[in-house]
């Protein structure tokens, strides 16, 4: 559970995050430090000003969005183009700023034409530094039609703490109804998740950006495997189109792209955000209610995503710029890894220990083969590259260290690239990491069923079967 970070003091966070100039909204100079942060709704009856705002979307003239006062009183500061600014050399002048330094340069930069894309799970973050600023700003969110009880609850309790109303995009009706009519509910078990996140994300998302010049979204390099490690904390966006047009007519800022999941837990204990209850049955990476579920011991935070597909591509196609040209050569349709390296020649290997042993393809096929064995195996088929064989790699080495002597020996195989087709085939390879257990006087492996990849767990599967 992402609570269990042990929290450093107010005033430590404070000045790791925090820029150390003041809000500049335009009342902030005359009004005490607790009605700096503090915004007046305009959603009663008798206060229904007009919205100085643009609509979210370039297809609707329309907008319900009730915004901060500040964003009343007075005009934002936005550039109207993208052009004379050189966001890789900006990425990197703000590569070490903190997250509230990249919010407000954001918002000063497109005032209006800006918004925060929020996802009802710990991207609040990004809200609550929006609101630090002092200065007005806008929140738009997915409405996917298949988001747990308890998201939609919750931007319900956003609204009312920021007093702000999210301005909801939702999927075109005729296109779920295709979508549903022809392949089911939940086609998406059976040929990945991308054509339904196409429908009911993508496209929506598109529209909305339309009527943008920039929007600010919640991505961490520490999120997932081979998709977010080298973002940058802006840059143009190299997927959608702003209201301008055209290739570069639309700007990304990543504010806690360098911040880590436990720092931004931290930060939102100590600033007492509201956040998503499902966190608390342990979920960290929220999406729709099908395709996510807790993560357990040992699993990275991606990992309760989309879990029946392998893991090289976690996403859903919103951040689909994140994958390098060469390596989407290496995915199919469904955003699974099936190319002989990926890249993965300079990834250092994993699981190095003297308790185990590293087995070729000629030593897993023998073992497999195989009737009657001298001992029992455990061996964990993996990726260097992937990052919940990362994750798995202390708990696999202790374990290693835990049965050293007792007649079980612990092995590991490296099932991508070449070896990839014939572990899928032969050693029940579904997704990495796959770990199996081969039986003293039986030939076929028994492969470890559950996601649970603790030391404790991991052993009584052993001695169950030994």
């Amino acid at each position: 559970m992402a609570f269990t970070a042990s929290s450093p003091s107010p005033s430590s966070l404070l000045r790791a995050s925090f820029s150390p100039h003041e809000p500049k909204a335009p009342w902030a100079s005359s009004a005490s430090q607790s009605d700096q942060f503090s915004f007046i709704s305009t959603a009663g009856p008798s206060c229904q000003i007009p919205s100085l705002l643009k609509p979210i979307s370039a297809e609707t003239h329309r907008s319900k969005s009730v915004v901060p006062l500040a964003a009343k009183v007075a005009a934002a500061e936005g550039d109207k183009n993208n052009v004379a600014e050189d966001y890789e050399k900006l990425a990197k002048e703000m590569e070490n700023a903190s997250p509230l330094e990249i919010m407000e340069k954001a918002l000063v930069k497109f005032g209006n034409d800006i918004a925060i894309a929020f996802s009802g799970a710990e991207d609040i973050a990004l809200i609550e530094y929006a609101k630090i600023t002092g200065r007005p700003f806008r929140v738009f969110s997915l409405d996917t039609g298949r988001l747990n009880p308890e998201t939609y609850q919750f931007f319900e309790t956003v609204g009312k703490h920021y007093g702000i109303h999210i301005e909801y995009m939702f999927p075109d009706a005729v296109e779920v109804q295709g979508l549903v009519r022809g392949k089911g509910l939940f086609s998406f078990y059976e040929d990945g998740h991308q054509e339904c996140c196409r429908v009911r994300k993508v496209r929506p998302l598109r529209r909305a950006l339309k009527g943008l010049r920039a929007w600010i979204t919640g991505q961490r390099k520490d999120q997932s495997p081979g998709t977010r490690a080298e973002i940058p904390v802006v840059q143009l966006d190299p997927s959608f189109e702003g209201i301008d047009g055209g290739i570069g007519s639309l700007v990304k800022w990543n504010p806690v792209a360098n911040v880590e999941g436990p720092d931004i837990w931290n930060f939102l204990q100590v600033m007492n955000v509201p956040v998503n209850p499902l966190h608390s049955q342990g979920y960290v990476s929220i999406g729709c209610e099908p395709c996510t579920r807790p993560v357990l011991p040992g699993q990275h935070e991606r990992e309760g995503r989309w879990w029946w597909e392998d893991a090289e591509a976690k996403e859903c196609g919103l951040h689909k710029g994140n994958i390098k040209k060469e390596e989407a050569l290496h995915l199919n349709g469904n955003g699974n890894e099936i190319s002989a390296t990926n890249g993965s020649a300079n990834v250092p290997d994993i699981f190095n220990s003297k308790t185990l042993v590293s087995l070729s393809r000629t030593g897993i096929e023998n073992l497999t083969r195989l009737e009657n064995r001298s001992e029992p195996w455990l061996v964990v088929l993996y990726a260097p590259w992937c990052r919940f064989c990362q994750a798995m790699e202390g708990s696999y080495i202790e374990l290693a260290e835990n049965l050293a002597g007792t007649g079980v020996k612990v092995g590991k195989f490296r099932a991508d690239g070449e070896h990839k087709t014939y572990a899928q085939q032969e050693l029940q390879l579904g997704s990495f990491p796959t770990i199996l257990f081969y039986p003293k006087h039986a030939s076929k492996p028994i492969k470890y069923p559950s996601e649970k990849r603790d030391v404790a767990t991991l052993l009584a599967f052993v001695n169950a079967l030994r």
